[in-house]
């Protein structure tokens, strides 16, 4: 009995492996023919909305804001704003406390300042990086002028 058994079982499993295009089964006297088809374990990713930087305006009376890097800076058509792009945190633990603009004749340096807000302190904060956006306006247009981050070196 145990070696029909095995039998049984070896023979299924070299027939199940030699069939390309049909599997055949036997067990016992019954004979069971059906096409093979082909099995996925895998899930097709899931289409994420395709999103843009957060905007996001200061809103200042952070605690100890520091500054921030940013990674694009996209003056308008009319040269009279620029849009600010950085990477940054979750609010409330991370917040644009303000943007300090200084204007010379031959640059503008922006400086982008974020902090914790008092609404989080005794919160747990998630370490997860989202872009944000914001745009500034500028004394007088572009022009030639060439735009500088206030937070490098």
């Amino acid at each position: 009995m145990i070696a029909s058994s095995i039998l049984t079982g070896s023979l299924l499993l070299a027939v199940g492996c030699g069939a390309a295009g049909h599997s055949t089964a036997t067990t016992g006297t019954a004979t069971v023919d059906s096409p093979s088809r082909p099995v996925s374990h895998t899930v097709a990713p899931r289409e994420e909305p395709t999103q843009g930087p957060k905007p996001t305006k200061p809103q200042g009376h952070t605690d100890n804001p520091r500054k921030v890097r940013w990674l694009t800076a996209k003056p308008s058509k009319d040269g009279r704003s620029l849009r600010i792009t950085w990477w940054s945190g979750v609010e409330p633990c991370t917040v644009l406390d303000r943007v300090s603009v200084k204007e010379t004749s031959r640059r503008v340096t922006v400086t982008l300042w974020e902090g914790p807000s008092a609404k989080a302190k005794n919160m747990a904060c998630i370490a997860i990086a989202i872009q944000k956006v914001t745009t500034v306006k500028l004394k007088a247009p572009l022009g030639k002028r060439k735009i500088v981050d206030g937070a490098k070196p």
